[in-house]
């Protein structure tokens, strides 16, 4: 048969040609420069910012803790201020300003005994 005939003849007999399946292509995506740039870029930032937002809070804790650290002292002397307030209340009565006068040999003139007021 020539080459004509198989023409016609394929063409009455609807040949159709064989056809493979494809096996679906794969598209590889390239990622360009710019693109490389910008995800370093964007990853530089965020390091950058996480360790600054560290240090900061580092530095909110130390802060921190010396203000803790100040208030206990100040409650301290204060309970110290106020001890000593007592004691010296305590020492001041007039009853044992007399009898420490009385052991000193002091006597009560009442001549030379003036009165002050607050």
């Amino acid at each position: 048969m020539s080459n004509l005939a198989r023409k016609l003849q394929q063409e009455q007999q609807g040949y159709q040609p064989i056809q493979r399946p494809e096996t679906p292509s794969v598209k590889r995506y390239r990622i360009s420069r710019g693109e490389k740039v910008l995800a370093i870029l964007f990853v530089l930032m965020v390091s950058i910012l996480s360790v600054k937002i560290i240090s900061n809070q580092a530095t909110i804790y130390d802060v921190n803790k010396n203000i803790h650290n100040m208030k206990q002292s100040i409650e301290n002397q204060s309970r110290v201020v106020t001890d000593l307030e007592d004691q010296v209340d305590e020492l001041s009565t007039f009853e044992r300003i007399y009898k420490k006068a009385l052991e000193n040999g002091f006597t009560m003139n009442e001549n030379n005994v003036k009165v002050v007021h607050p």
